[in-house]
């Protein structure tokens, strides 16, 4: 390999860390490779077995082997390789690539940094979220918001923690999408009924007329707020799909697992999933997505 070509690939080789530790240099764009591409090249669909469950395929993610990234601003866990965080039994579920579990110091946030072709996803937890990107938006999300990015052919973006006193706790969720080089867009919704117990919300479909914000892709989530002796079943959307849950808080039973708050569960190969609330206000994010990367 000649000397320009690998000083090349050593320039590019380095732009696979955290956006928006520090503010881009634009200038240096032209160096740094796709979101898209970057993720891309991780992929390898491994899964740790889970032998506690018979039938439908499974994996199972508990809170505390997530991946831990301490900024000092910024304490942020990846329940998939993130960043410096790599773990090659857990690259993605699916098309669901990033999903981090994020706390902004008060006043400070990830600088103006870009994206192209990943469905975007932030669900407020706590606090308020202040974004901006390329496409003249500017807002505000908090608890019981959804906000959605197609990044599709490219932009840019900051979101800051618009609170001195406050800090704030958001999921930051990224996947690939069906269709490359879309055209751009942001939207963002208050969540209807989101004070009602016992049921699971639609929060984003691929339909844009459905309840919720769209996306680029055969993908449903749902939340639900449970109450301790909730016990029903979810069909999932498609066949080819399965479902990544993610407990935001309490305790249930999924498809036989138990699981406390912040643990992750994925199944796959099956047509519904049996869900039961152990304790009172458990939380629930459902993520109904494609297993097939084509």
């Amino acid at each position: 390999m000649d000397r320009k070509n690998f000083i090349k690939k050593t320039i590019l080789g380095t732009t696979a860390t955290l956006a928006g530790v520090s503010s881009l240099n634009a200038s240096k764009k032209e160096t740094k490779k796709s979101t898209y591409d970057k993720l891309m090249e991780q992929v390898g669909f491994n899964h740790l077995p889970n032998k506690e469950i018979k039938g439908m395929k499974s994996v199972l993610h508990k809170a505390d082997s997530r991946g831990l990234a301490n900024h000092g601003w910024l304490q942020s866990r990846h329940s998939f390789s993130f960043a410096n965080y790599h773990n090659p039994e857990r690259m993605h579920f699916g098309v669901l690539r990033v999903l981090n579990d994020d706390i902004v110091a008060p006043g400070r946030g990830f600088g103006k940094h870009p994206h192209d072709n990943m469905e975007i996803i932030s669900i407020p937890l706590e606090g308020d979220l202040e974004h901006k990107d390329s496409m003249d938006n500017t807002a505000v999300i908090r608890q019981g918001d959804v906000q959605v990015m197609s990044a599709g052919t490219g932009i840019f973006h900051s979101e800051f923690n618009r609170h001195k006193d406050q800090a704030v706790k958001f999921l930051q969720i990224w996947m690939f999408p069906k269709q490359r080089n879309v055209q751009p867009r942001y939207d963002q919704i208050t969540l209807k009924n989101q004070h009602l117990k016992n049921q699971f919300h639609q929060i984003l479909s691929p339909n844009a007329d459905d309840a919720g914000v769209w996306v680029h892709q055969n993908a449903w989530f749902h939340l639900g707020n449970l109450e301790e002796g909730f016990n029903d079943n979810y069909t999932v959307k498609t066949k080819g799909n399965g479902v990544y849950a993610f407990i935001i808080e309490g305790q249930v039973k999924i498809a036989g697992q138990e699981l406390e708050a912040r643990d992750g569960f994925g199944v796959w190969d099956t047509e519904e999933i049996s869900i039961e609330a152990h304790c009172g206000n458990a939380k629930v994010l459902l993520m109904d997505v494609p297993m097939s990367l084509a």
